[in-house]
C-alpha cells in the first residue's frame, strides 16, 4: 500500500515537473482553436439559418466552459496533485475573452447598437440582466489579472478575484434561462459549478475537499 501511494507521488511530481517546463502563453493560442473553427464554418456557411444567433450562443458557450474550466484547477490540485495553477490567469483571461465576444455579438450584430432596446433588454429580460451582471463582475478581474495589480492591491487582490465564483454561478443561470439549448446541456454547467463551489466551501470549512 505505502508502495503505491510512493509511486502515485512520483508520478505526481513527474507530471508538474513537466508542466512547469511549459509555458503559461501557450493557453491562449489554444484558447482561440474553438474561434478559428467558428470562422472556418462561417467561411463554409456552415452556421445554420440564423448565423447571428449561432455566434453569439458558441461565444457565450466557450466563456462559459473556460469559467468553468478556471474553477477546476484548485480542486484537481486537492484531488490529484497535478497543478495547473500557473495556467489560471490565462484560463481565466481566454474566458473573458470569449465572454466579451458574447457581448459585442449581441450589441453589433443582434440589436446592432440599438442602445435603447439594449437598456429595455438588460432591465425586462432576467437572463440578460444577470448576463450582463456577470460581465461587471468578471470587467474588474480581467483588469487586474497582471502583476502590477498584484503587487498594488496585496491581499485584497484574491478577495477581488473572488468574485468569479459569482460571475461563474450568473453566466450558468444565464446560460440555463436563455431558453434556446437544451435545458440538459444548461444543467450540466450550473451542476458543475455549483459543485466546485461546494468542494472549495467544503475545504475552506473542513480542510480537505
Amino acid at each position: 500500500m505505502r508502495g503505491r501511494i510512493c509511486r502515485k507521488i512520483i508520478k505526481v511530481q513527474a507530471i508538474n515537473q513537466r508542466l512547469r517546463k511549459i509555458p503559461s502563453w501557450v493557453v491562449y493560442p489554444l484558447g482561440l482553436i474553438p474561434l478559428a473553427w467558428l470562422i472556418a464554418r462561417g467561411m463554409m456557411g456552415d452556421l445554420g439559418v440564423d448565423p447571428v444567433r449561432t455566434v453569439e450562443h458558441d461565444m457565450g458557450l466557450r466563456g462559459l466552459q473556460w469559467l468553468v474550466g478556471g474553477l477546476a484547477i484548485t480542486p484537481l490540485r486537492w484531488a490529484t496533485g497535478i497543478s495547473l495553477v500557473r495556467f489560471r490567469r490565462a484560463v481565466g483571461l481566454v474566458a473573458f475573452f470569449y465572454v466579451t465576444l458574447h457581448l459585442a455579438t449581441w450589441l453589433l450584430l443582434d440589436i446592432q447598437l440599438n442602445w435603447a432596446q439594449a437598456w429595455e433588454d438588460i432591465l425586462k429580460r432576467p437572463y440578460i440582466t444577470i448576463g450582463m451582471g456577470a460581465m461587471i463582475l468578471l470587467l474588474p478581474l480581467a483588469l487586474t489579472s497582471n502583476n502590477r495589480s498584484i503587487r498594488w492591491l496585496g491581499g485584497r487582490w484574491q478577495k477581488l478575484h473572488r468574485l468569479v465564483y459569482v460571475a461563474a454561478v450568473a453566466g450558468a443561470v444565464h446560460f440555463l434561462l436563455v431558453g434556446k439549448v437544451w435545458v440538459g446541456e444548461a444543467l450540466i454547467y450550473l451542476s458543475l459549478v455549483s459543485i466546485l463551489l461546494a468542494l472549495r466551501i467544503t475545504h475552506r470549512v473542513f480542510g480537505r475537499p
